[in-house]
């Protein structure tokens, strides 16, 4: 096989979301020459197997309810009937569609700054690449890492061959199981489990854990698994989990938080556990870098994406940190500047943190929220009952709380949990707040329509206010039903 040695200003291994903006952050901060190295498949985590054919599947899931609610305003659409096929394949086309906007980006980049095949460390600023035309040496002045994730499997469920399903594969399926069983409830397990239960699909969702995610105090995870479990068949805190394959499908056993056992019997049983990081293939160890148990470096600083004072820079999911597309372009521009100006390596101010998960009701958490018992002597909070605000009633979605955390001392809002209709859209608003560093009476200054969802923000912020003596006391209009 042929073997050559390719030197290099920036390196950068994996061709995803984080390595598409490092490359392009690196050309445009001074490095020519930066190769983009790719082993797997090309077109990004977000496009082939995340972000975007979840939020296709949960979309047609929302239509499903949305014909199944609608008797609430006196609409009877008659009946309603889902085909598993077209439903699949229109997600699969639009997804290809997605993948292929990626493609097309790559394919753009001159082949001799492109190689393909699996990268690993021979040294600190060194890399054999294993690839289909042979293996290739190179040397580089920075490294970046970012390899992303795969999905995490548990040995209790490795033996159930075609019957387990990630969110790697669900996407697939020809069309809609009959039948699901999802392992783990974080926010893959609760969107696309909630989804397919949606569409039909007879769901039931297990977790040894009794929490839910994003949401930090009890008193909203009580608020949240009160919803949750009135959508779906929960089971928290299990334990001695089994699973067998057999002919008419997977078998699951266990036992529950009741010390009773449970058995049932599904089509497939969808593992949602978390995602990875992909390193295993690095060899990280012979950059001589400090791991730890997991193999993953124990000196890295994330506003800098930089491996202890090393020439390596890791970004996007492979850090195990931010696990969301814009967390990883975010780092791919850091490290892609840093490896470009290496050494001169410069600290970046990180964006305010927000996640949020697309189900029904949404979920969102920004910022900086307190710890479960949601009490502190530094900070205070003002809630929202989305039963009273108005236009959650006008759209037959009246439920769910939000809470909006500020300091006592100045005002300034510091995070928010969110739980309720259309939140994805308040915890924007307040990561817009929270970064501009804007305090409780600047944002009760700002303007607020009639009626809208966003309206209800004002109503926990005046709360907030009148508890930190910011606020007055609220003039009639201000409220009451439809704010």
């Amino acid at each position: 096989m042929a073997e050559q040695t390719i030197e290099v200003d920036v390196a950068i291994i994996g061709a995803g979301t984080a390595g598409l903006v490092a490359r392009r952050q690196a050309l445009t901060h001074g490095a020519e020459r930066v190769l983009l190295i790719e082993g797997g498949p090309h077109g990004t985590t977000c496009a082939r197997v995340g972000c975007m054919p979840s939020k296709l599947l949960i979309a047609a899931a929302e239509a499903a309810a949305a014909v199944r609610g609608a008797s609430t305003f006196g609409v009877e659409p008659g009946g309603l009937r889902i085909d598993g096929a077209a439903l699949m394949a229109r997600l699969r086309r639009e997804r290809d569609g997605f993948v292929g906007s990626v493609l097309k980006s790559i394919d753009k980049i001159p082949e001799q700054n492109r190689l393909d095949g699996w990268a690993r460390f021979v040294g600190r600023s060194s890399l054999e690449v294993e690839g289909p035309d042979g293996r290739t040496r190179v040397n580089a002045r920075a490294i970046v890492v970012a390899t992303g994730s795969s999905p995490s499997v548990p040995a209790s469920l490795r033996e159930l061959g075609d019957r387990l399903l990630t969110s790697d594969t669900l996407f697939e399926l020809p069309t809609l199981p009959r039948s699901l069983v999802v392992v783990g409830t974080g926010v893959i397990g609760l969107e696309l489990g909630q989804a397919l239960a949606q569409l039909g699909v007879a769901v039931s969702v297990l977790d040894i854990g009794t929490r839910l995610p994003l949401l930090k105090s009890d008193a909203m995870q009580t608020e949240a698994r009160a919803l949750f479990e009135q959508r779906l068949d929960m089971h928290f805190g299990i334990r001695e989990l089994t699973a067998k394959l057999g002919e008419d499908g997977a078998h699951m056993s266990w036992f529950g938080s009741d010390d009773q056992p449970h058995e049932l019997t599904c089509e497939y049983v969808l593992a949602a556990t978390g995602r990875r990081p992909q390193l295993t293939r690095l060899e990280l160890q012979n950059a001589g870098l400090e791991l730890d148990d997991r193999g993953t470096p124990r000196r890295w600083d994330d506003r800098t994406t930089q491996i202890a004072d090393t020439p390596i820079f890791l970004a996007g999911d492979v850090n195990g940190e931010r696990p969301l597309l814009h967390e990883a372009a975010a780092e791919g521009r850091i490290a892609g500047i840093n490896a470009a100006r290496y050494p001169e390596v410069r600290a970046h101010v990180r964006h305010v943190s927000l996640a949020i998960m697309f189900t029904s009701p949404n979920v969102a958490m920004v910022g900086s929220c307190p710890g479960p018992d949601g009490e502190g002597d530094e900070w205070d909070f003002g809630e929202l009952d989305f039963a009273n605000q108005g236009r959650a009633q006008v759209i037959g979605q009246d439920h769910g709380r939000a809470r909006i955390y500020a300091t006592r001392s100045c005002g300034t809002i510091l995070g928010a949990e969110l739980i309720g209709p259309q939140v994805e859209h308040l915890a924007h608003l307040l990561a817009w707040a929270i970064e501009q560093r804007m305090t409780v009476p600047q944002a009760l200054a700002m303007p607020y329509y009639h009626p809208v969802i966003e309206e209800g923000l004002r109503t926990a912020l005046q709360q907030l206010g009148r508890k930190i003596k910011m606020a007055p006391k609220p003039r009639p209009l201000d409220c009451g039903p439809g704010t």
